[in-house]
């Protein structure tokens, strides 16, 4: 028997600089605010965003917190990834708002395109080339 899960509900980001956040999630990545909360007695910032498959980012401010260590192969999440239909476009929108990307690399067992990037807390970010585009290129 499965546990049931039917996909991702959200992921939850602690940031250092809300505001800073905020403004690349929204006006850079374009998600969707759903709701914004001030929790006074944790001073802290709430913000669900919306992506357009119905799943939600959570971004999450805290005073002062601590800086998460990582390498590439550390264990724990490693990155989170976006499904694009048009890679190309949204790197160039990307590098238009400043947003530096890695090279475009191919998916060496599927054949999909993907790039890297980083938020403003250096989480990486990956977008990936869904099969719908390369079924209808443009």
């Amino acid at each position: 028997m499965s546990a049931g899960l039917a996909g991702i509900h959200h992921v939850a980001l602690i940031v250092s600089d809300y505001a800073r956040s905020k403004d690349f999630y929204t006006r850079i990545l374009g998600l969707r605010v759903l709701a914004e909360h001030y929790r006074a007695q944790r001073d802290s910032w709430k913000l669900d965003l919306a992506l357009p498959d119905g799943s939600q980012i959570e971004l999450f401010s805290f005073p002062a917190p601590p800086p998460r260590p990582s390498r590439p192969e550390a264990r724990g999440l490693r990155h989170l990834a976006f499904r694009v239909e048009d890679l190309d476009a949204s790197i160039a929108h990307l590098h238009a708002n400043g947003v530096a990307t890695e090279p475009v690399r191919v998916d060496e067992y599927t054949g999909h395109r993907f790039t890297f990037l980083a938020d403003p807390d250096e989480l990486p970010l990956e977008l990936y080339e869904t099969v719908d585009a390369l079924l209808h290129p443009a």
